[in-house]
């Protein structure tokens, strides 16, 4: 698979239930995202979008097909690997916000940084000046619960962002927010893809997200269209 690609997956397929009850969810994905784009995926609830992403992501297996993620075939990769692969190339956002609720805003985002063994002083540093960067300077030792939707799903992006991966998979990063957060979060997307360069590959069925990106393809019965 061509390193030009900063992911790339070819003929995935992916099943659930017996034989009584099976439902083919993914019938051949083919999709390549090219370093530094973004992509929406768009689709009804149901249609496969979070287990394309799941098994994009290296959290789940395929049936079959193959997944490269910068130039590596991830089913090559044991579980070590694949764990480390994962920390430092792809940054991970949900519906839910996933926040540790003990934790500020700022060590929420610097908490990355440190699973990868920088200091703490270096951590802090860098996620201070992200939120500051967005816009979240004033809130910055807040918890989660002091926060409002939209501040938490920033903070989200944040910390999804903060090692610089290649890649964000978002799976409908704007599900939970009103229009007004949920143009904030693709504006924020864009910026953060601008500014350094991380491709975005990102499940969604707001269209208005989807617009903001700059490729948008439809899972439609189990086919990428």
């Amino acid at each position: 698979m061509n390193n030009e690609y900063v992911l790339e997956c070819s003929d995935l397929k992916k099943s659930f239930g017996s034989s009584n009850l099976f439902v083919e969810v993914l019938k051949g994905i083919n999709l390549k995202i090219a370093d530094g784009k973004t992509l929406a995926v768009i689709g009804t609830s149901g249609s496969g979008k979070s287990t394309l992403l799941h098994l994009l992501g290296g959290l789940d297996d395929p049936d079959s097909g193959s997944i490269s993620i910068c130039g590596s075939e991830i089913s090559n990769l044991n579980a070590e690997n694949l764990s480390t692969m994962r920390n430092i190339n792809i940054g991970f956002v949900y519906q839910f916000h996933y926040l540790l609720p003990e934790f500020s805003a700022l060590e929420n985002v610097a908490m990355p940084l440190l699973i990868q063994g920088v200091s703490v002083k270096n951590a802090i540093e860098q996620s201070t000046e992200l939120l500051d960067k967005i816009g979240l300077q004033a809130r910055e030792h807040h918890k989660p619960s002091e926060l409002s939707g939209g501040e938490r799903q920033r903070v989200a992006i944040c910390r999804a962002i903060i090692t610089k991966p290649s890649i964000v998979l978002a799976d409908e990063p704007t599900g939970n927010l009103d229009a007004e957060n949920a143009e904030h979060i693709a504006a924020l997307i864009t910026t953060l893809n601008h500014d350094y360069g991380i491709s975005f590959l990102v499940a969604t069925h707001d269209t208005e997200l989807a617009s903001s990106l700059d490729q948008t393809k439809r899972l439609e019965e189990g086919v990428l269209i």
